[in-house]
């Protein structure tokens, strides 16, 4: 259903790719998909590809290609998790990934809404927070969101968690809800990656997609948004 884009950095012009997937029916809105350490991979795509179907114009934009350019092969690769994770850990969150999220916020018509997962999870927390044109924004599992809990969302936002994620423990779950009380926090009988292949929970996975259209459909992302 996709294909291949480029998007340019308003900053310094850099090229960059982006998985889009167009809406075949009305339109609901823009949404901005940001990938785990993996990149943009397979499951990504098939993910972009179902929103799409929801009515969603989606882009999945690979924050990576200033390391290292092309989408992943496959979803997870043991042998290139330290390359992967060395990426993620380089970029602090900062102006090179958030120039990217924010090209492929630009290059959609408004609404737009975005969401991520683990490193994507933690970007979008900071998008909601430093970028622009955004109406509502979900994050899955990032686990990086406590180094950055004196950002506040600028728009509607929501958290999707694993009880027994082994990289956010509970303790980090009581610092994100006691510095954000007005936030919802969702919590679900799994752990890290549930949406992904590599832990996937298809209870989880189901409500916090559900969970997500309705924040999206609160904020905008009803039928006939701009073409």
């Amino acid at each position: 259903m996709g294909e291949v884009v480029q998007l340019r950095s308003a900053r310094d012009g850099f090229a960059f790719d982006a998985y889009r997937a167009a809406p075949s029916d009305a339109r609901r809105g823009g949404l901005v998909i940001c990938h785990a350490i993996w990149g943009v991979t397979p499951h990504l795509c098939d993910l972009a590809d179902g929103f799409a179907e929801d009515g969603y114009e989606v882009l999945v934009p690979s924050l990576f290609d200033r390391f290292q350019k092309g989408f992943a092969e496959r979803d997870t690769d043991p042998a290139l998790f330290q390359r992967q994770d060395g990426f993620a850990r380089a970029t602090q969150w900062g102006a090179d990934v958030l120039d990217g999220v924010q090209a492929a916020i630009d290059a959609l018509s408004p609404p737009v809404f975005l969401l991520g997962f683990c490193f994507g999870g933690t970007t979008a927390w900071v998008a909601a927070s430093r970028c622009a044109g955004l109406s509502a924004v979900a994050c899955y599992y990032g686990g990086q969101i406590t180094d950055y809990l004196s950002e506040a969302p600028k728009v509607p936002t929501v958290l999707h968690l694993g009880k027994s994620d082994e990289l956010i423990p509970p303790a980090d779950v009581d610092a994100i809800r006691q510095a954000h009380p007005e936030l919802p926090v969702y919590m679900y009988d799994a752990g890290h990656a549930f949406v992904a292949p590599n832990g996937f929970h298809a209870d989880s996975a189901r409500l916090s997609r559900l969970r997500t259209l309705a924040l999206f459909a609160r904020n905008g992302g009803g039928r006939g948004g701009e073409a």
